[in-house]
């Protein structure tokens, strides 16, 4: 089925995980890309023909560089995760540069770019719906998306441009992993099981699921889908 067949689009921080899976799937449906993240070399071996440019999200002047020609979409992925503890190791800086601000900078350079009718999906997270001790970076900068989704969604609504965001949960994925590496005291199976309690479907998404809900956004069958959070985490956050 290429329900994107003949489209550009951009994703960033495409070279692992969610972001690989997006790549490839949209590739499958018959999309054009380019992709961005800061290691190109990751890039190289994600989807074959595929358009690849080293770009650091946090540097506005660079990303609008990279985003110069005329697209249908952007999947603004890139993201740095982790705790944030208070005092010196504190990264707060460096996470709401490149959650926040970076996805800021794409959608703005992007926006240049997409014709009527173009869509953008940005990746926040099930703690933008929820508060973890010692995240308070990656849920305040994840939470930000989702205001910057639904005020994008109505700035945009006269050129019929869509603007949502996915809002996934655990995803087995590295950055899943290391976060259950960090439960004090428990291995990674017993981390797993615990977290998995919290989760009415009590599994992890695979990245291509999360791919799969992406297409759909990009696709004709997500007309007049806008300014809205899915929430694709197993029932962790049911409204």
């Amino acid at each position: 089925m290429n329900r994107l067949d003949g489209k550009h689009v951009v994703i960033s921080g495409a070279g692992t995980g969610i972001g690989r899976a997006i790549a490839q799937r949209l590739a499958a449906e018959g999309a054009r890309l380019t992709l961005l993240a800061r290691d190109e070399a990751r890039l190289r071996d994600v989807v074959p023909g595929a358009t690849t440019r080293a770009c650091d999200i946090r540097d506005r002047a660079a990303v609008f560089a990279a985003i110069d020609e005329p697209v249908d979409a952007l999947v603004a992925n890139a993201g740095t995760g982790g705790p944030n503890p208070a005092g010196k190791d504190d990264r707060w800086d460096e996470i709401v540069q490149t959650n926040l601000f970076g996805t800021y900078w794409c959608c703005r350079a992007v926006e240049q770019q997409l014709p009527e009718g173009g869509r953008i999906v940005i990746t926040s997270s099930i703690l933008a719906r929820i508060g973890v001790a010692g995240y308070t970076a990656y849920c305040a900068s994840k939470a930000g998306l989702l205001g910057l989704t639904r005020s994008l969604a109505a700035e945009l609504a006269p050129r019929r441009i869509q603007v949502n965001a996915i809002c996934p949960g655990w995803v087995n994925t590295d950055m899943a992993w290391q976060g259950l590496d960090a439960f004090d005291g428990l291995t990674r199976e017993e981390a797993f099981e615990v977290a998995m309690r919290e989760v009415p479907l009590g599994r992890m998404s695979e990245p291509e699921e999360i791919a799969g809900t992406v297409a759909w956004l990009l696709s004709p069958d997500a007309v007049g889908v806008t300014g809205q959070a899915i929430d694709h985490n197993n029932g962790a956050f049911m409204i």
